[in-house]
């Protein structure tokens, strides 16, 4: 059974900066794409940055480009989201996903299966 366990949110002011991380445990760590999602009540759930596990190929849909980094330690299975500049409409409920599927084509795809209880982020103006 793969669990996913993220940690690393909080209250934060306008500016700031936090590291999200997701660890993985129960399956093999590679061979899949991961990826962070956010959610604001009464919206859809959100891809922020995906990464492919072998080879750390990252993806940033247009939502998490430029103050959003994913990475990764593989020793320590692992995924990180670093979240620079925050801003109050970032503030939402951030989730790791996983996919089912093994191979690196799917992480833009709709395809986790996978999902962490989530992490909350709140940013004040």
């Amino acid at each position: 059974q793969v669990q996913l366990v993220e940690s690393g949110g909080g209250a934060v002011e306008t500016g700031g900066s936090l590291r999200l991380s997701c660890v993985v445990s129960g399956d093999n760590y590679r061979a899949h794409c991961m990826a962070w999602f956010r959610q604001v009540p009464g919206k859809e759930r959100e891809a922020v940055a995906a990464i492919y596990t072998t080879g750390g190929s990252t993806y940033y849909p247009d939502s998490g480009k430029g103050r959003f980094t994913i990475s990764q330690d593989n020793d320590k299975n692992t995924l990180y989201l670093q979240i620079d500049d925050l801003k109050p409409e970032d503030t939402a409920m951030y989730y790791c996903a996983r996919t089912k599927v093994s191979g690196g084509g799917y992480c833009l795809s709709r395809l986790y299966d996978y999902w962490g209880q989530g992490t909350r982020v709140t940013v004040s103006s």
